[in-house]
């Protein structure tokens, strides 16, 4: 089941750019994130209370980490996107998010000694390619010509706040829930998107926003908030943040197979090779896990690449 809502997480994320472009002519940003955020916290806070019993207590240890949450995942992830909107074009934006997972999985090897053996190597690879290819409509290689500007600078720390994030994240679970880890850190990047919201956004236009606004705030907030980051996580907690981090590369193809659906944008062959290469990337970089699981339960032992799943 982890493997499943790692997939319908990326599914609920890749529909949150087809409920942003309905929301971009008619509501501010900064407004928006903070709305969504604010709904979310509140659902949050009923769920953990729901799960937990009660809300959980913060140790003292643990309030700086949290903090660091809600600031990387939260409020500097959207303000950073934001901006960087204002100078970059969707789809180069996309490319450099998309390079993601291949931070994370560098990364969890140094600092959390997970095991990267060919295959997850060759799956990672392959994923990340394909959603090159979908981004760049089968033309990865003028992907290159592009200068480095603001708004690359921008999306670049984009990447590094969802990288810190995932990784903060492995740390904080070792002592709270998915659950109250999401729902605090969400509490704590509200507030400080509802700072930016009254020095920047415009709230006063709040009562002209139509139904349509509204709807898509909810789905911001409940699916593509609450369910995706509890869900993100606990697969994080559940299969370490490498293996995790690959379904990432499913967001860039749910959004264009939502906008075919939705918007009745046409479905090229890129898209078509790119989800191929994606799904496959995904297969293989849990195959060793896998395969183990299956050699385990016959009461054999595993004789896979690189000894542990991990």
């Amino acid at each position: 089941m982890i493997y499943v809502k790692l997939l319908l997480t990326a599914i609920f994320w890749g529909g949150t750019f087809i409920a942003a472009k309905s929301l971009a002519a008619h509501v501010n940003p900064l407004d928006a994130a903070f709305v969504r955020f604010t709904i979310a916290s509140i659902f949050l806070l009923i769920l953990t209370r729901r799960l937990e019993g009660r809300l959980p207590r913060v140790k003292k240890e643990q309030i700086l980490p949290l903090v660091l949450l809600g600031c990387t995942g939260v409020f500097a992830y959207n303000i950073l996107f934001f901006t960087a909107l204002h100078h970059i074009n969707a789809g180069r934006a996309s490319l450099i998010i998309a390079t993601n997972p291949i931070i994370i999985s560098l990364l969890s090897v140094l600092i959390f000694k997970e095991r990267l053996n060919p295959i997850k190597g060759l799956g990672i690879l392959m994923s990340v390619t394909g959603a090159l290819v979908v981004i760049s409509n089968g033309h990865v290689l003028d992907l290159v010509s592009y200068d480095i500007g603001q708004g690359e600078l921008l999306i670049g720390g984009c990447v590094l706040s969802w990288v810190a994030y995932s990784l903060i994240g492995k740390s904080v679970m070792g002592e709270m829930s998915p659950v109250a880890s999401v729902c605090y850190s969400s509490v704590i990047g509200a507030l400080f998107l509802a700072v930016a919201a009254l020095v920047k956004g415009d709230l006063s236009t709040m009562g002209t926003w139509s139904m349509g606004d509204w709807v898509s705030l909810f789905y911001l907030g409940f699916f593509g908030t609450v369910l995706g980051f509890f869900w993100y996580y606990e697969g994080i907690s559940k299969i370490g943040p490498m293996k995790a981090s690959v379904f990432i590369n499913f967001v860039p193809i749910s959004a264009i197979l939502f906008a075919w659906l939705i918007l009745d944008e046409p479905v090229t062959p890129s898209l078509f090779i790119g989800g191929v290469l994606v799904v496959s990337g995904v297969y293989s970089t849990n195959a060793s896990e896998i395969i183990k699981r299956w050699w385990s339960k016959r009461g054999a032992a595993y004789p896979g690449v690189g000894g542990s799943g991990r």
